[in-house]
This record gives C-alpha cells, sequence and structure tokens, in this order.
C-alpha cells in the first residue's frame, strides 16, 4: 500500500521495525507493539523521545495526526517485569545468537545501539552497544585519565598554495586531522600501520551522539552458564549460551606505541648473562607509561630496570620458576613510582664471540614471534589487563609488552617489540589455543572435547589465484595475532638509577655473582667518592637491602625509596643515620672490611673495621647472625670461638 510506512521501535532487549499506516490509530500500533515484544497490552509505555516525553497516549488519534512518520524511532520502556518480553524475544530470533550483541541492561533507560548486528559467524574485539553504567567507578590509568583530556586533534599549517582564505580561516587543505585519520597516519616516516588506542577511543566516540552508546566488549570462548533449557555440555548446547566463532582480523589500534629503554646500559647488562654463558635470559620490565607524542595520543612504555627471576636456562630454551620474591619486587618498584610494564627474552646465537656478533635468527621469512611465546605474550597481558571505562568489564586489552633480543641482517643484537591482540588474549585466557611442535610460526586453535567446547576459529588469506578465502584455524599463522612496536634508546640516555657502578643482579648464582653482604662491602668500597644517593641509586641494590634473609629492611626503607624516586640527598642522608643503615655497616664489616670515605658512611676517610666484640657475627656451627657482645649463638648455644 502506497501509506505503509515502517516504525522503529527500541526496549532495552532490542530494536524491531513495525509496520503500520499513516492512518492507523495508536491503540491499533500499541497492539502490534505488544504482539511483536510479548508484553501485555498494560505493561509497557512507548515514548517519542528518549528521555522518556511524549507518551503515546491518544489511543484514538492516527499515526500523522501524531506526527509519527516513516523511519521515526519511538522507545519502550516496560513498567513491569521484564522477564516476558525476554523470553519472546529469544524465541522469536530464529535461532540466531542474539544475546552476544546486546546483553540485558539492569537499567530500562539504557538501549542497545541499532548498529550492531547479530551474526553467530564472526566476533569483532570490539563493537557499539549500551555504554556500561558502572564505567565512572573504574580507575583507570594516570596516562589515559591524561590522554582523555587531551584534544588530540592533529593542527596543520596554512598552505600558501592551496589555501585561499585569510589567515584566520581553515579550509579542507588545513583544518585539523582527527587523531585517527588513516591517510596522515600512512604519510608519516616511518608509516604508523596501528593507530594509537585512544585515537581509537576517540573514533568510536565521536559522531553527532558524541558515542553516548559506545562501548568495547570483550570476547569470551566459554559457554554461557544459566542455560537451563538442556543438559549441560556435552550432552547439550543452545545459541543462547553458545559462544560464537571467530574470524581472526588484524587489530587497527595498539594500547602501547612505543617501548624506550632509559639509556643502553639497562640492556647490556640483560645481555651480559647471555654473553658469559651462551645461555638465554627472560626478565621483566619495570618502568612507567608516558605520553608518545610522534603518534597522536600514543602511549610509551618507558623501561627504567630490568629484573630477572628465577629461571632455568639453557642455550635453547626458557622456563620460569616460582618467585618468592615476587610481590616484594612489585611493592619496592611501586614506592619508586614504577610498575610491571612488560617482559624480555633473548634469543641469540653467537657467530664470533670474539667480536660479539650474533646468528640472525628470525626474520619476516621465518616468524616474528613463535606461537608458544605468542601464548606466553597472552598469559602475561591477560594478568595485567588494561583498565576501561568503556567496558563493561571494567578491563580491555592490556599495556604489557613483549621484547625480543634477537639478532639482525647485520649480525648485531637487536631489540623488537611486540603485543599480542585482544582476540588473542581471548584465545589464551579460555585456552583455545595451542603451538605447533614442529612449525614455531604456527598455532593452532583446539577443537571442542567432551571437557571443553571450542568455538570455530577462522582467518582469511589469499588463495594461489588471488582471491580471499577462508580457513579454519587448524594450523594457524602467528602474524594475525601479532602488533610490532618500535623499541628505541634516547639520543640522551635518561637515568631513573644513577649509582655509576653496579650491584651484582639477583639470581645470577651460576655467574659467581651473588647477592649477600660480602657483594655489598665490596660495592660500598668501590662508591667511595660518591654520595650516598648514588650509591643507593641501584634497583638491585634497593631489592636486596629488602628481601635478604639476614636482615630485610622492607618496612623500614620507605623513606630511602621516596629519596630515591624524589633524587633528594637531603632525604638520603637523613636515612643514613638511621639504625638500620649502622646494622648494615657493621655486617658489611664483619664479612668483608669496612669501606672508606664518604660513602662509608659516617663522613670519615679510613676508619678501621669495629672490633670483633662490637660487631655482628656469624656462628661458624650454624651461621647464624648474632648481635654484638654476645659470646655463645643465640640459635645453638655453641661458643663463638
Amino acid at each position: 500500500m502506497a501509506d505503509t510506512i515502517i516504525i522503529r521501535v527500541q526496549s532495552p532487549d532490542g530494536m524491531k521495525k513495525i509496520p503500520s499506516t499513516k492512518r492507523e490509530t495508536a491503540a491499533a500500533f500499541l497492539k502490534k507493539v505488544a504482539k511483536e515484544f510479548g508484553f501485555n497490552s498494560n505493561r509497557f509505555s512507548v515514548y517519542l523521545n528518549r528521555n522518556k516525553t511524549g507518551e503515546i497516549l491518544s489511543q484514538n488519534k492516527s499515526l500523522s495526526l501524531l506526527k509519527i512518520k516513516h523511519g521515526d524511532m519511538l522507545f519502550l520502556f516496560p513498567s513491569g517485569s521484564p522477564s516476558s518480553s525476554s523470553s519472546s524475544s529469544s524465541s522469536s530470533s530464529g535461532g540466531e545468537v542474539m544475546d552476544t550483541a546486546a546483553p540485558h541492561s539492569s537499567s530500562a533507560t539504557s538501549f542497545p545501539s541499532t548498529s550492531v548486528s547479530s551474526s553467530s559467524s564472526s566476533v569483532s574485539s570490539s563493537f557499539v552497544t549500551a555504554r556500561p553504567q558502572s564505567a565512572p567507578q573504574i580507575r583507570e590509568d594516570d596516562i589515559d585519565q591524561y590522554l582523555t583530556k587531551q584534544d588530540g586533534k592533529i593542527y596543520r599549517n596554512r598552505d600558501s598554495q592551496l589555501c585561499r582564505h585569510g589567515a584566520l580561516g581553515k579550509c579542507v587543505h588545513c583544518v585539523p586531522l582527527e587523531p585517527f585519520d588513516e591517510d596522515y597516519l600512512n604519510h608519516l616516516d616511518p608509516p604508523v600501520k596501528h593507530m594509537s588506542f585512544h585515537a581509537y577511543l576517540r573514533k568510536l566516540t565521536g559522531g553527532a551522539d558524541k558515542g553516548k552508546f559506545a562501548a568495547l566488549e570483550n570476547i569470551s570462548c566459554k559457554i554461557k552458564s544459566g542455560c537451563e533449557g538442556h543438559p549441560p555440555w556435552p550432552e547439550g548446547i543452545c545459541t543462547k549460551c553458545q559462544p560464537s566463532a571467530i574470524t581472526l582480523n588484524r587489530q587497527k589500534y595498539r594500547h602501547v606505541d612505543n617501548i624506550m629503554f632509559e639509556n643502553h646500559t639497562i640492556a647490556d647488562r640483560f645481555l651480559d648473562f647471555w654473553r658469559k654463558t651462551g645461555s638465554q635470559r627472560v626478565g621483566y620490565l619495570y618502568g612507567r607509561y608516558t605520553e608518545h607524542k610522534d603518534i597522536p595520543l600514543g602511549i610509551r612504555a618507558e623501561v627504567a630496570a630490568i629484573y630477572e627471576p628465577p629461571q632455568n636456562a639453557t642455550q635453547n630454551s626458557l622456563e620460569l620458576l616460582e618467585d618468592p620474591k615476587a610481590a616484594a619486587v612489585d611493592e619496592i618498584a611501586a614506592k619508586l613510582g614504577l610498575r610491571k610494564v612488560g617482559w624480555i627474552f633473548s634469543d641469540l646465537l653467537s657467530e664470533d664471540t670474539r667480536i660479539g656478533t650474533v646468528r640472525f635468527t628470525r626474520n619476516q621469512d621465518s616468524h616474528f614471534l613463535s606461537a608458544e611465546e605468542c601464548i606466553t605474550a597472552g598469559f602475561f597481558q591477560n594478568q595485567h589487563s588494561n583498565a576501561c571505562k568503556l567496558s563493561r568489564d571494567g578491563l580491555f586489552g592490556s599495556k604489557f609488552v613483549t621484547v625480543v633480543a634477537t639478532g639482525g641482517p647485520d649480525n648485531q643484537v637487536h631489540f623488537e617489540g611486540y603485543q599480542v591482540s585482544n582476540q588473542c588474549m581471548a584465545l589464551v585466557r579460555d585456552e583455545c589455543l595451542l603451538p605447533c611442535k614442529d612449525a614455531p610460526e604456527l598455532g593452532y586453535a583446539k577443537e571442542s572435547s567432551p571437557e571443553q567446547y571450542v568455538p570455530d576459529v577462522f582467518f582469511k588469506d589469499k588463495d594461489k589465484f588471488g582471491n580471499d578465502v577462508t580457513f579454519l584455524a587448524r594450523p594457524l599463522p602467528v602474524e594475525y595475532l601479532i602488533i610490532d612496536i618500535t623499541t628505541t634508546f634516547p639520543k640522551d640516555p635518561q637515568f631513573t638509577f644513577r649509582s655509576a657502578q653496579r650491584f651484582p643482579i639477583e639470581n645470577r648464582e651460576i655467574l659467581g655473582e651473588t647477592q649477600n653482604f660480602h657483594s655489598l662491602a665490596t660495592y660500598l668500597s668501590q662508591c667511595a667518592s660518591a654520595s650516598f644517593l648514588d650509591v643507593v641509586s641501584d634497583f638491585h641494590l634497593l631489592l636486596f637491602l629488602v628481601t635478604n634473609e639476614v636482615m630485610p629492611l622492607r618496612d623500614s626503607i620507605g623513606l630511602l625509596l621516596d629519596a630515591v624516586k624524589t633524587s633528594d640527598e637531603d632525604l638520603a642522608d637523613a636515612w643514613k643515620k638511621s639504625e638500620q643503615w649502622a646494622t648494615v655497616e657493621q655486617l658489611c664489616g664483619t664479612v668483608g672490611g669496612q669501606p672508606s670515605g664518604p660513602a662509608g658512611f659516617d663522613g670519615t676517610a679510613d676508619r678501621p673495621a669495629p672490633p670483633s666484640s662490637s660487631a655482628v657475627w656469624s656462628c661458624a656451627h650454624c651461621t647464624f647472625m648474632n648481635q654484638p657482645g654476645t659470646e655463645h649463638c643465640e640459635m645453638c648455644r655453641l661458643p663463638r670461638s
């Protein structure tokens, strides 16, 4: 019919299109709405506006008199329990997975976006839906809060050849660009393949509605719980609880845009282990997240120190062991204004140790990261998820980075930075991805078993004729999971820890490098001419002072950590006068001789070691450290001599 019109009705459970006519009365139209949504006639209200104004009450007026036209959007709000609507909506979905695109909200005023299409064939890492109401309670990282407040636009000067306006005018040739402008990013030198995460958020929250209904959704590969219409898996499954299939795509954004080591010393000390043993090494990167100004709204991970946890290492393998000091390391780093920003491992083969060259072990023709390394990176990224207000879970993606020390085309050591995509994080979190034993560059999507349902995972590639073909991810090229990140060193080195000497690095006993009071005494004697702040400004030394078993200073070192964090020499000198440091000096004196000079630390030079009766002494029978002035061991009661 010529006067047939389509009216869209939006409800908390989704949007439906209701066929009607201009002459149809409001009462007849509301009956159609009730039938379509499964409501009783008195269980809902329909409004012209989203803010609950303009309720349709005139039952006998036609839609044309109510000024309702073809394509208009009306808004339905349930006035009672929405259970009847939910059951009717799911039963009329024709078997498609509708709940995955717009989960029910606890508030009737929250509508899903109409731009989301329900599909059981693929899942993207993010899409538009109702913004979670709990978002204001999420505390994002400081760098995220800072970038959210920035303009982010790319300002351009007036082009003298193309611009035909005055100095105060703007045209298409000089108007500011959005931070996600792909043409601008592609013309940078070098080109930027991935926009920054905050630029992606600007793109997502832009438009006329200013992102009112923008949200980020995390992928789930697990069966939804609470489905009572059938026996649990493997006896039964339905479209309501079945996770959607995943089509892998290359992520267009990245959470970190640059990795920068503060100075070459940090990396050189890490590589020393491989140079001396030929075995590989793994460590955790501690630093901070700052603004990366080379990319609009970019984030940089600055590395200030590398902590090396307990591990078993060979020339071809690495195995991380349980670390009893992990919590203490994170606590110390936090008090120093640092956090764990990533991990680093070596993949090096020596070609000529005399000149320090290495064999080129991985390249674009083999692999950037192996599948096993991708899975490990995904595991770490899931452990360090990124707080995000636009996610209904409060978490989305991760800023945790991966750095590989490997050979380059010039047979020198190169540092390559990576992250894995949010899709890879989901596959790893839900234990759906396995490495291939004989092909490190290939992963393998698990098959469903009685113990676990695994959704189908696909990726697109070109066949030998150049056509786009969808393949099942068995096996899977890991380049679909990887995001590369530039890794740099600054022209002007920076030093969060400015000690000129090197205190032994933890967990290197295989090299004969141990952290004990003898090595501390040797270290202090080497720093005789340095200020006290410079002496203690070493990450590994501070870890030893806090975690050693003889005299841990975990509860009394806060003032010293503040001094190192703020580079306050007066604060450091004040802590030097404490009883704790005096006891440390005595312990050093008993094992290695008291260091001399201003760093040793009472302002006198060449101070002799204290007599044995006034120094802490180690029992020759049980090695217990006894207080000065005692002649019998407090532990085994045997005489000192």
